[in-house]
């Protein structure tokens, strides 16, 4: 039994570090991606390729109970109220852009800490497979609602800029 508690204290470490590295590639992409115009595309397509992770559910183990998805779904959405706030449009050049946000760093390194202090905490609690499970629907119910957040902004800003409704914002250079 000793050896599959250490097991388990393994997968914990490695799936943290797993999500430390998650959590910089999303920091470095997200800079990236506000230096070029947005476009539906690069808003919706996220969770599509997101959804491709499902498929972990396929494996008997990583099924959590249905209030366990029940909680993760709705931690994710209330997460995403912070996501939600600090992903804002500009227009600069008659384009799209998304702003860039001072929070939105902090924001994504405080929601991976509140990950791995949970995963510390109910780690021993829950299977790992388990907690995988959940934690890919709390990461899902985040995205979903912050992408038809940010789909409806860039459609409200994008017919404003059909109707003809000039912005005269200078592109930073």
């Amino acid at each position: 039994m000793k050896g599959v508690s250490r097991l388990n204290d393994i997968y914990v470490v490695m799936s943290s570090i797993g999500a430390i590295c998650m959590g910089l590639l999303a920091m470095v992409i997200r800079l990236k991606a506000i230096k070029q115009p947005a476009s539906a595309r690069k808003i919706i397509l996220p969770p599509l390729f997101m959804s491709t992770g499902f498929l972990m559910f396929l494996y008997e183990p990583a099924r959590p109970a249905l209030l366990q998805v029940i909680e993760a779904f709705t931690v994710g959405m209330i997460f995403s109220i912070l996501l939600i706030k600090t992903s804002k449009f500009e227009v600069r050049d008659n384009q799209i852009f998304l702003k860039r946000s001072k929070a939105f760093v902090f924001i994504l390194v405080g929601l991976l800490l509140i990950r791995i202090l949970f995963k510390l905490i109910i780690g021993d609690t829950i299977q790992v497979e388990e907690l995988a499970g959940m934690f890919f629907l709390l990461a899902y119910g985040m995205i979903i609602p912050w992408r038809i957040s940010m789909f409806l902004s860039y459609r409200k800003l994008q017919k404003e800029l059909k109707n003809g409704n000039e912005f005269i914002v200078p592109a930073k250079t």
